[in-house]
This record gives structure tokens, sequence and C-alpha cells, in this order.
């Protein structure tokens, strides 16, 4: 099975399962939770993060 097969695969299931507003909270809430996870491990915004913390406890606090 191709990885194309695979994609066309989810996003039929995806959009099928559009129709269920409890699925799409759900698929919101993971979507988010792998957001954070992507920019807590992604050096380059790590460190965009800690220059705002760091600017905010300068500037504001």
């Amino acid at each position: 099975m191709s990885l194309v097969d695979v994609i066309v695969q989810s996003v039929v299931l995806i959009s099928g399962l559009a129709g269920n507003p409890f699925v799409v909270i759900l698929i919101g809430a993971f979507g988010a939770y792998l957001g954070k996870l992507a920019v807590e491990n992604i050096p380059v915004t790590r460190r965009f993060i800690e220059r705002r913390e760091a600017a905010a406890r300068e500037g504001g606090g």
C-alpha cells in the first residue's frame, strides 16, 4: 500500500466523521496537543518562546 493510498483513506475517514461535532472536537484537541509537542521539541521555536518570556520579564515585570 503506497503512502498516497494511506493519505487518501485518512482524508475520506476524516471527512466522513466530520459531520459529528464530538469527533471534530476530539480531532481539534488532538491537533492542539500535537502542535504543543512540536513547539516544545523544535529548538528554533523554543528559542523564540524563551526570548519572548525574557522580554516580558524585563519589560513588564
